[in-house]
């Protein structure tokens, strides 16, 4: 069964759920409301994403840009060995001109970890420099945050400990300070998770990654999910919120089922793992969530992109933010050995 009919049968199970479930006060009949908006945008975009999701991740598919501006599509020659360059002009480590141009066109961010000598400075405001490791230390937050504001980076990306420091820090910066939420399980209640947000917020953080309750989603209770990531949206307020599915432990239908739900209760990225997780991004399922959510929203991949080829690609299936810590990799052309 190929993506759009996935998306067209999933969608409809949910909206299915939601018709034959007891409705929980008003929330249920919202939530009802907004599915079937969504199935019917939804239908509409399959249409237009029918020839994009053929090419399966490869490139040649188009990015979709979140921001104004026009859209370009990847070179139809596929990624190719650097020893065997044909100057197709998408090669990070030869071509960096090129690399700016398809941030230009819709990779809205492209992250990396501490450690980045130097980075052009255009390139450097599409960062979110992140370090999310247990032992890390108030001296690599605060080398982190002197990096980012070195290189203007749009964000640090450090637990909610470390919030309050990194925002005294940044403090005057246009460098914004975003943390995780219900992280790394995603287990915790809705109202936890609220509560965690609302902290966070006035600690200093200007964007929150939250992570979906992935045992209500297995458990096809899609009322929870939805609520899970409203109480997050709604404490937030107008701050970015993008949400975390954990691909690697969920099926496909599941992974759909997560984005329409995220979808509908008004976040604004989805994200493919937390990089502590069984598995990270693939550009499959970049191409699979960038279906289920149309141009609407950003798809972030992350957990495992450690060089610039598989950066290119989870860009070219239609990613437009890159979670990673082997940043200098990424823009010298290496190789990462980091599981984020």
């Amino acid at each position: 069964m190929n993506h759009e009919d996935l998306v067209r049968q999933i969608t409809q199970e949910v909206m299915k759920q939601l018709n034959t479930s007891v409705p929980q006060q008003s929330q249920a009949n919202s939530a009802r409301s907004a599915i079937s908006t969504q199935i019917e945008k939804l239908e509409r975009e399959l249409q237009a994403l029918k020839s994009q999701l053929a090419c399966e991740a490869m490139p040649g598919r188009a990015v979709p840009a979140l921001e104004a501006g026009p859209l370009i599509a990847s070179g139809s020659s596929g990624f190719c060995d650097p020893a065997q360059c044909t100057g197709c002009g998408y090669c990070v480590l030869n071509n960096k001109d090129a690399v700016k141009k398809l941030v230009g066109a819709g990779a809205i961010r492209i992250s990396s970890g501490a450690g980045l000598p130097s980075a052009p400075q255009d390139l450097a405001s599409y960062i979110d420099h992140t370090l999310l490791k247990p032992d890390t230390t108030a001296d690599q937050i605060i080398k982190l945050c002197e990096e980012a504001r070195k290189y203007t980076f749009a964000s640090v990306c450090v637990s909610p400990s470390w919030v309050a420091l990194a925002a005294k820090i940044l403090r005057g910066s246009p460098v914004k300070v975003c943390t995780v939420v219900g992280f790394p399980h995603g287990a915790t209640p809705p109202a936890v998770k609220a509560y965690e947000t609302r902290r966070a917020i006035e600690d200093g953080a200007g964007e929150i990654d939250m992570v979906i309750n992935i045992g209500a989603l297995k458990s096809k209770n899609y009322h929870l999910v939805e609520e899970d990531i409203a109480r997050v949206v709604e404490a937030a307020r107008c701050t970015l919120v993008k949400v975390i599915l954990e691909t690697a432990m969920l099926t496909d239908e599941e992974k759909i089922v997560a984005c329409g739900l995220a979808k509908s209760a008004g976040a604004h990225f989805v994200k493919t793992s937390t990089g502590f997780g069984p598995g990270g991004a693939t550009a499959k399922d970049i191409a699979l969530m960038r279906a289920a959510v149309g141009e609407d929203m950003g798809v972030k991949a992350s957990g495992g992109v450690r060089d610039s080829k598989t950066a290119m690609e989870m860009i070219a299936a239609g990613a437009t933010r890159i979670g990673a810590s082997a940043s200098v990799e990424i823009v010298t052309g290496g190789q990462g050995t980091g599981k984020y």
